[in-house]
């Protein structure tokens, strides 16, 4: 194969006239090759293969909108019925040169250039991580700083408004820097309607960006790329931070990844540049905003009325108002704390529970609980459930199989249904009842009552003698009534004739 430039010049000495032997015995080529390459203008010639299968262009995008761009489908239609022998590979190349897919793998994605104080970017994703025993479903929400390359991280069981605040300031205020801009996504809880730069910021999250020295922008529509920062940051903590480790509790999880977002990372050169995250922050901060010495947490308020018992329900827990009387109080609920307040008065100041407690009754340290207690509030069947599991591995199969499967409301219900049965019934007669429900998966209550009443009916079950403590005749009440009239029970003998 002669190369380009050797043919561009065959080609130019023959248009200067040099005749063709001449030009044969300079290049050390036939005279063939060089009338050849001369007819050919000095271009390489396309290859030709008889074999090539070409599909005509419209053909391929009729049947590709009929198939809705399902290529397996497209590829049975034409090798069936318009008899094309096309390999299902070179089907699928065709598409993508006709871009009938829309395909965003090949394109080329526009660059921004990094400027000093423009610009962080925040989005957020799931993740299912294993926490304890036990595998959680949990927010990840990432602020990121574009120029310098910092990050804060941390996770969430929920994330709404509020949450978003409460993160944002737990951020800024760590860092004590704010670029311009935070640039967000068109899905963004900051966001009340519209796309890109026609979007519309919601209001109470304008004034809240004014606070702390930036604004919200969305970017434009199929623009995700505008954000791939903060995208290569999930997938740093995909890749580097969850593998390997182990997560005790919720608490345990945010201290790590606290750790690793603002210790390890912005100590770590940066794979291409080699630069330094926490210098190039440094160099930074002249351009950014600095936060104040001071700004109040973001909050969120709640009218309660103490109950008869002396607490406000918050978010599922009940928490203690001081005082005797029932009042109208106001509970301000911050990231971490809540605060209650009674005429502008703060009458108590609570830390938050860990995440995931519900139902929990709080009060101030050193403070005794109330003498009446509530009884209609929900209280958790573990203790109930174990000493059911203890009776006989019946029980404990009968409770995984059947039990354990129901909605919380109902399993709860359910497991005080059966220690309400098992407390009337003698431990034989309730597992042999159990056992029988288990045998013919029976999920009703009634009808496990209906059994261990025909199990009493058939006498299959006997009946303890209850143990009696014989030192009762020592005792000075016996032997005061010792010498009394003795009781008759020939009534309770005519019940047993009856019955026999």
């Amino acid at each position: 194969m002669i190369d380009q430039d050797k043919r561009q010049a065959i080609y130019y000495l023959h248009k200067e006239g040099m005749s063709l032997r001449t030009i044969a015995r300079n290049m050390g080529i036939s005279v063939n090759t060089v009338i050849s390459i001369i007819q050919q203008q000095g271009l390489i010639p396309e290859p030709l293969r008889k074999d090539k299968i070409t599909i005509d262009e419209a053909l391929l995008k009729k049947v590709y909108q009929e198939c809705n761009g399902w290529n397996q489908r497209i590829h049975e239609i034409l090798t069936e019925e318009h008899k094309l022998d096309v390999g299902y590979s070179t089907l699928t190349r065709m598409i993508r040169e006709l871009d009938l897919g829309n395909s965003k793998k090949n394109k080329r994605c526009s660059q921004v250039p990094d400027q000093p104080g423009q610009e962080m970017q925040h989005d957020t994703t799931t993740y299912v991580l294993p926490i304890g025993d036990v595998r959680i479903r949990v927010v990840a929400s990432i602020i990121y700083w574009r120029y310098s390359k910092v990050r804060y991280l941390k996770f969430y069981r929920h994330f709404d408004r509020f949450t978003m605040k409460c993160f944002l300031h737990e951020a800024l205020m760590f860092w004590g820097y704010a670029a311009r801009e935070c640039i967000i996504d068109n899905t963004n809880l900051a966001r009340l309607r519209g796309l890109g730069r026609n979007a519309v910021i919601v209001p109470e999250m304008e004034r809240f960006a004014a606070q702390y020295g930036f604004e919200f922008v969305c970017h434009e529509k199929n623009h995700p790329n505008r954000k791939a920062g903060n995208e290569r940051s999930f997938y740093t903590t995909e890749t580097n931070f969850i593998p390997g480790r182990t997560f005790k509790t919720f608490e345990d999880l945010n201290q790590q990844g606290l750790a690793w977002a603002t210790v390890r990372m912005p100590n770590r050169p940066m794979a291409k540049t080699r630069l330094i995250p926490e210098k190039l922050f440094a160099h930074e901060q002249t351009f950014l905003t600095k936060m104040p010495a001071f700004i109040t947490q973001p909050y969120r308020e709640h009218q309660r009325v103490t109950d008869q018992y002396g607490y406000i329900p918050v978010d599922g827990n009940y928490y203690w108002v001081p005082g005797t009387g029932r009042h109208d109080v106001i509970a301000l609920e911050y990231s971490d704390h809540l605060k209650i307040y009674l005429n502008r008065q703060c009458l108590g100041e609570y830390q938050l529970p860990p995440e995931g407690t519900k139902n929990k009754k709080i009060g101030p340290d050193g403070q005794p609980p109330p003498i009446r207690q509530p009884r209609n509030r929900k209280k958790p069947t573990i203790n109930q459930e174990k000493l059911l599991r203890e009776l006989s591995s019946e029980v404990s199969k009968y409770i995984d199989e059947f039990v354990i499967p129901m909605s919380g409301k109902k399993r709860h219900g359910f497991i005080r249904q059966m220690y309400s049965l098992n407390q009337k019934l003698t431990p034989s007669l309730f597992i042999a009842a159990i056992a029988r429900a288990l045998t013919y998966r029976i999920t009703d209550i009634e009808t496990i009552k209906r059994i261990a009443v025909l199990k009493m009916q058939q006498g299959n079950c006997k009946i303890q003698s209850p143990d009696v403590d014989m030192t009762y005749i020592n005792r000075k009440s016996f032997l005061e009534g010792q010498f009394a009239d003795e009781v008759d029970l020939t009534t309770y003998d005519d019940l047993e004739d009856t019955h026999g």
